[in-house]
């Protein structure tokens, strides 16, 4: 009896959020699948229409190949990087706290304001152009070139960053210290406990870490919409440009059909972590 007023209470905590995700999630997402199916004006039936027509544009294919390759550079690289700097700083023993707030602090900084900062570096009057300049150096038209994806990169790793190494942190902070201790005794130098006993312990963190940096990727459009516009470089052109200018466009039918493939991508990648997840533990 007390289990099942115990199950009966934790239902209608749930409640609450589970009405909150049919009314904003998923009764919308069933929407964008039946209108994908759909024309924008008449929403008469045109059955796979949507969908070939958006794999067949080349703007899409463009967006789409830009959003996969700044997902395969950028995640490996953030979870990489969060996790060095997460183990350098739990082995400091003083002003610990003052370096995860710095790790921290991007994280505070609007969009407006790291925009302003990527143009007082890179526009072509910026602060490293003007540096070139003062060697003799020819400017560099960062935001107009290929270099504007690895600027790109670059903001998406300084505003995660700390993010994902505290997630690092919370990790390490599970594993005794006694399992080190007791590796030590045994002859086991600081690459061998890390190995052994680190990176191990540390699996069920990477899985979340991964999946949470992945979908933080598809935040980065503000940043790059902001100081780019709605027709950046072709190297930084994402799917977010194509949803916001389609839109623009009243192109519903081609951002529905967009946005299930781009769903079902996701879903099965996502799919695809936990799968790997479950087969390394």
């Amino acid at each position: 009896m007390r289990r099942r007023r115990n199950s009966l209470a934790g239902l209608l905590f749930l409640l609450p959020d589970f009405i909150g995700v049919l009314f904003f999630a998923l009764l919308p997402f069933f929407q964008a699948v039946v209108r994908s199916f759909q024309s924008a004006v008449t929403a008469r039936w045109v059955g796979l229409k949507n969908y070939r027509d958006v794999l067949g544009n080349s703007a899409f294919r463009l967006a789409a190949g830009n959003t996969m390759k700044f997902t395969a550079v950028c995640i490996p690289l953030l979870v990489l990087l969060s996790l060095a700097a997460a183990v350098c700083i739990q082995r400091v023993r003083l002003g610990k706290a003052a370096l995860k707030g710095a790790f921290l602090l991007p994280m505070a900084v609007p969009a407006a304001s790291v925009v302003l900062v990527w143009k007082v570096l890179f526009h072509s009057n910026g602060l490293i152009n003007g540096s070139l300049q003062r060697f003799g150096m020819e400017k560099i038209a960062w935001m107009s070139s290929d270099a504007a994806f690895w600027v790109l990169v670059i903001s998406y790793l300084w505003k995660n960053l700390g993010y994902d190494m505290i997630l690092w942190l919370a990790g390490l902070a599970g594993i005794s210290p006694e399992i080190y201790e007791a590796a030590r005794v045994d002859g086991a130098g600081e690459w061998k406990c890390f190995t052994k006993i680190t990176l191990p312990n540390l699996k069920p963190s990477l899985y979340t870490i991964t999946v949470l940096s992945f979908l933080n990727s598809f935040k980065v459009f503000r940043e790059a919409w902001l100081v780019a516009g709605d027709y950046p470089h072709q190297s930084m052109y994402l799917l977010q440009h194509l949803y916001n200018n389609w839109f623009r466009e009243l192109s519903f039918d081609r951002i529905a059909a967009t946005a299930v493939l781009n769903g079902g991508v996701v879903f099965l990648l996502i799919l695809f972590l936990q799968r790997a997840w479950d087969t390394e533990v």
